[in-house]
């Protein structure tokens, strides 16, 4: 394909040519290569019988107003497959993002696109942090938004009069989807594969990436780590190791000593900067969990009390009982399962 600036001009043999799904991706500096190859590989899945990967059912375009390689986060290098497309032959435009403060995240001709893609009916899609690309174009006024935990803050800092969620993979507001990432561009990916070409087409391409079972747009986003809320480095470092040994807890003594202090050091550190020994510290970071298994699966009581690091059933009700006031049983009857980020930090150091 020709590579230049502005936007190629649909002919009516383009328009004839027109496959089911046809999607225009534009790629930030420094963009997330996970999140564009797991989206991307989904489609060329979804395109072709078996494996071929022929563009029969599904075509994509890489974007751009320059021929120049676009670097990814961990350095791979993006060749640009076409100039940009006239909105009305593509029925989405996707733009990926990435890092945040490794400068500008597009360029000023990928702007004035957007623009004019929104004043059409197509929709525009961010994923990762495409959804602030978005934002800053001033695409999202009036629309909320679906990013990562990671970045939940970060939007709140840099779009405060915008409306965003980080409890889910993904959202869909008018012409609008915003993703937070990750297995979300799967869970997307697949959302608008089933849309235009069926859920056989959809769950091949999922089967085949050895995704266990489509996700839809509402799931849950993965547990996040409360110690990206500690700003104390240590402090920070005893919380992720407690977070990464929630289903076998470790001796608080094997936590100071991975850390290089005492057991009375690490505990005036945490009652100091978290309000918690760190034994509290520690249960209820587990209880933390098994309440997020509770809202957001439909695991047994019993499989979360053993993935919470509880070995009888009977101790873990008695004690979520007393870290949340009803048994997980009757949470889990609970009309409005789902926190939402804040209040589940909240919960864990009330």
């Amino acid at each position: 394909m020709a590579h230049s600036g502005g936007v190629h001009k649909a002919t009516s043999a383009d328009r004839a040519k027109r496959v089911p799904l046809r999607v225009g991706i534009v790629l930030a500096e420094h963009f997330t290569l996970s999140a564009f190859a797991v989206f991307i590989d989904h489609l060329r899945l979804a395109a072709d019988e078996g494996d071929r990967s022929r563009p029969l059912n599904v075509q994509w375009s890489i974007m751009a107003g320059r021929q120049e390689s676009v670097p990814a986060s961990c350095g791979v290098l993006i060749e640009p497959t076409s100039r940009f497309l006239p909105p009305e032959s593509l029925d989405y435009v996707v733009v990926v993002g990435g890092l945040l403060h490794a400068g500008p995240q597009i360029d000023a001709a990928t702007a004035i696109y957007l623009r004019e893609v929104a004043a059409t009916n197509v929709p525009l899609i961010g994923i990762c942090t495409g959804s602030f690309i978005l934002c800053r174009a001033g695409l999202m006024r009036g629309r909320r938004s679906c990013v990562s935990w990671y970045h939940y803050q970060d939007f709140l800092e840099a779009f405060p009069d915008h409306d965003v969620v980080a409890d889910r993979l993904f959202l869909a507001d008018g012409p609008r989807i915003t993703c937070a990432g990750g297995a979300g561009a799967a869970a997307l990916a697949t959302h608008l594969i089933e849309r235009h070409l069926g859920s056989a087409v959809a769950q091949k391409a999922s089967q085949v990436l050895l995704f266990d079972r489509p996700r839809a747009g509402s799931d849950a986003q993965p547990h996040p780590p409360m110690s990206e809320t500690v700003s104390e480095p240590r402090v920070r470092r005893a919380l992720l190791l407690m977070e990464q040994n929630l289903n076998r807890p470790i001796a608080i003594a094997a936590v100071a000593d991975e850390l290089g202090m005492s057991v009375r050091q690490l505990e005036r550190l945490c009652r100091e900067h978290v309000g918690l020994g760190p034994a509290s510290l520690y249960r209820q970071l587990r209880m933390r969990y098994a309440n997020w298994l509770i809202e957001n699966t439909d695991r047994s009581v019993t499989d979360i009390a053993i993935e919470a690091g509880f070995a009888d059933c009977a101790h873990f009700s008695r004690q979520f009982k007393d870290a949340y006031g009803l048994s997980p049983s009757t949470r889990r009857l609970q009309p409005d399962r789902t926190l939402n980020g804040d209040s589940a930090r909240a919960r864990v150091f009330e």
